[in-house]
């Protein structure tokens, strides 16, 4: 589908995936069955995305601050990213997607980044669907490299304070190049970013579903599409005609 005809339908979502632990947890289950789920919304939501028209698709796969979960629970977390980018990859590379990774990638360990960096390469020249992952990513942090790469242009002499402007941060940002995000999802029913986007988030519409996770699919998805379509986005100025309603 042509985004481009379907304006209702936002060119960049993302996700941040609540309620794994907590759906397998209702159900007397391991939270390492909830993540294992969890790998499977991943994939309906991916497909999904691609179906309606969807360009860019950001998942929040793993915080910085998730590093501070029990060892044996951030092991399984690593565990199933391993196995999705080899399971998933070559599928994900017929279907014309292309990966990019964003987040903190110096301290990594050496057996998940050559895997990101493979994952980049083997769909870099993609012109499908954009999923962004965003592993070991944190928006503070984010803005944190950002400005030191700001400072350090103006301590060699490359660039003037007074010639910074939002469009130059946000080119210092991991999301260089990738329109900011139209709609934020959030399962679970939390209702908080949690560090995610947040410089890119300015102007994002928002929608909580109550559902955990491993229950996204098609339909979940298609509830926060037409929740969106109904929005008036203004962006500060004067409310325009609603939209007609996706669905």
């Amino acid at each position: 589908m042509n985004n481009g005809s379907t304006p209702n339908v936002p060119k960049h979502v993302a996700i941040i995936m609540d309620g794994n632990g907590r759906w397998a947890k209702e159900r007397g289950l391991p939270r390492t069955i909830g993540h294992t789920k969890g790998v499977e919304a991943v994939r309906r939501a991916v497909e999904y995305a691609g179906e309606v028209g969807i360009e860019f698709l950001t998942l929040y796969a793993f915080s910085s601050e998730n590093w501070s979960r029990p060892e044996e629970e951030v092991s399984d977390l690593l565990g199933l990213l391993r196995r999705f980018i080899r399971r998933d990859l070559a599928e994900l590379h017929r279907a014309n997607v292309r990966i990019k990774v964003i987040g903190e990638r110096h301290k990594l360990r050496s057996d998940i980044l050559p895997l990101l960096l493979e994952a980049e390469e083997t769909t870099r020249q993609n012109s499908g669907l954009t999923l962004i992952i965003a592993f070991n990513y944190g928006a503070r942090d984010e803005l944190t490299r950002a400005m030191r790469g700001v400072a350090a242009k103006i301590r060699d002499g490359l660039l003037q304070p007074d010639e910074i402007t939002e469009d130059l941060i946000s080119s210092h940002l991991d999301t260089a190049g990738i329109p900011d995000p139209d709609l934020i999802i959030r399962t679970s029913g939390e209702e908080r970013l949690s560090n995610f986007l947040l410089w890119q988030a300015a102007y994002a519409e928002f929608v909580f579903l109550p559902g955990f996770w491993p229950d996204f699919g098609r339909e979940m998805f298609g509830e926060a599409l037409k929740i969106f379509a109904s929005r008036d986005r203004r962006y500060g100025g004067l409310s325009a005609a609603p939209a007609a309603v996706v669905g």
